[in-house]
């Protein structure tokens, strides 16, 4: 018996896998070394990583620097709490560098250990926030369907795919969703509107529905991600930001997987002219060599914080918040961004992968090619002119799965809809190939 053979017999007796089920699982990858923007099953066999990992590895895999600034950290302090009373050097210093690349109006950070950990700190700093200036019934939040934001209680709430609810329900009070600004699919009933204000105008009718004096918050990824890389219409964020100004709502921007430099800038909502009122990250700022997230807060939110009495302090706490080691691995993944120039590099390539990818759109079966910078996803449709989904029954999207990967692309079908987000530092042939993988197997499966 082979010892790939032994691991997978052990993984199947006493490894549960996220979104499990032994059905998803008969045949599993079991990874055991990566480079650059490639990944090497136990096999042997190489494949391109279409997703980054799961969005996160922007450096892409093996860099040696990243490994050596955990050993480093690791030989003089690995790990103390960071709780009130003590800090140490990483921390600080990442939250310094924090505040020169993110919104200017954003300069305070709390760290996490990832993404969900960062929308329940956004939730409750939001909370937290209209208790302390004397609005405490602003308590509900409002986020888009086919957003993702995290599968702990609150962040699943939140998250607009339905498919994450029915056997957790149900789910915590005070969350509801407005439709997303998909441009493929979004229908428009307000004549002489702009889709994008039509869209966001949804927000403004939600927040009338609920009570204004009673939302907290609006949370929204400025490119919806694992539901399906919609980035929305130009005009949408700006006034999405305006709604929330009238109505003193907190724009939650959820840059998990925007941020540093996946979009072809450092963050999401750049593109579109905005500052969020909180900012939350994780993924990327150590291209998931170690675990680390967090939430940035506006000037506004730190001084309200700074300034109330202290039985009213901001109660909220991880053991692995300012994690000395994962705040130094992401000191040295943003180095190596700047130093290799990644967000213009994202930007360039990214538009080379988008124009590479929009010649698909003549294939039949393709119905949208979308994206921004190094993110993109191609739908497949039934009907190209009336966009009518695949058929459940045909599993399209299991099919085009399994066509990739046996010609050497790893990455997530999403439905129909085959998601993509290489490594920052994917070279133009890999692109070119991971294209040309694309095309074959949507031709197999067609």
């Amino acid at each position: 018996m082979s010892i790939e053979t032994d691991l997978v017999q052990a993984d199947h007796a006493h490894v549960l896998h996220p979104l499990h089920h032994p059905s998803a699982h008969q045949e599993p990858k079991v990874w055991v070394a990566g480079r650059g923007a490639i990944v090497i099953d136990s096999t042997g066999k190489e494949y391109i990583d279409g997703l980054s990992g799961l969005w996160n590895v922007a450096v892409g895999h093996g860099r040696e620097e990243l490994a050596q600034a955990a050993y480093d950290q690791m030989r003089k302090l690995a790990y103390y709490s960071a709780y009130v009373g003590s800090t140490n050097e990483p921390a600080v210093r990442l939250a310094s560098k924090l505040a020169e690349i993110i919104y200017p109006s954003i300069n305070t950070f709390f760290f996490t250990s990832g993404g969900a950990e960062s929308s329940e700190s956004s939730f409750k700093t939001a909370r937290f926030y209209w208790k302390a200036v004397g609005k405490p019934e602003k308590v509900k939040f409002i986020s888009r369907m086919k957003g993702y934001h995290g599968v702990t209680m609150a962040a699943m709430s939140a998250t607009g795919l339905p498919a994450y609810w029915p056997m957790f329900e149900p789910r915590v009070p005070g969350f509801s969703h407005i439709e997303s600004p998909y441009p493929y699919r979004f229908v428009n009933k307000t004549p002489g509107v702009s889709d994008g204000v039509a869209a966001a105008n949804l927000l403004e009718e939600a927040i009338l529905r609920e009570g204004p004096e009673t939302v907290a918050g609006f949370i929204a990824e400025p490119v919806q991600g694992a539901g399906g890389v919609i980035p929305p219409q130009d005009d949408y964020f700006p006034r999405i930001r305006e709604i929330c100004d009238k109505y003193e709502v907190l724009l939650i921007s959820d840059e998990v997987i925007t941020g540093f430099g996946r979009t072809g800038r450092w963050f999401g909502l750049e593109h579109y002219g905005i500052e969020p009122d909180i900012a939350q990250f994780a993924k990327a700022i150590t291209s998931g060599y170690v675990p680390l997230g967090g939430i940035g807060v506006s000037d506004r939110i730190r001084d309200v914080i700074e300034t109330v009495p202290g039985e009213k302090r901001w109660m909220h706490a991880f053991t692995y918040s300012g994690h000395p080691t994962s705040c130094a691995v992401a000191l040295a993944n943003i180095a190596i961004i700047e130093r290799e120039g990644l967000v213009q590099r994202a930007a360039e390539m990214g538009a080379y992968m988008q124009s590479a990818l929009q010649e698909l759109e003549e294939m039949p079966a393709v119905g949208n090619v979308r994206g921004l910078g190094m993110m993109a996803a191609v739908e497949l449709v039934a009907d190209k002119a009336t966009k009518e989904p695949c058929p459940a029954s045909a599993n399209v999207g299991g099919r085009l799965l399994k066509e990739m990967t046996s010609r050497g692309l790893y990455t997530r079908v999403l439905g129909d809809t085959i998601c993509l987000a290489p490594p920052l530092i994917t070279p133009a042939e890999t692109i070119d190939r991971l294209v040309q993988i694309i095309g074959e197997s949507i031709a197999a499966v067609s």
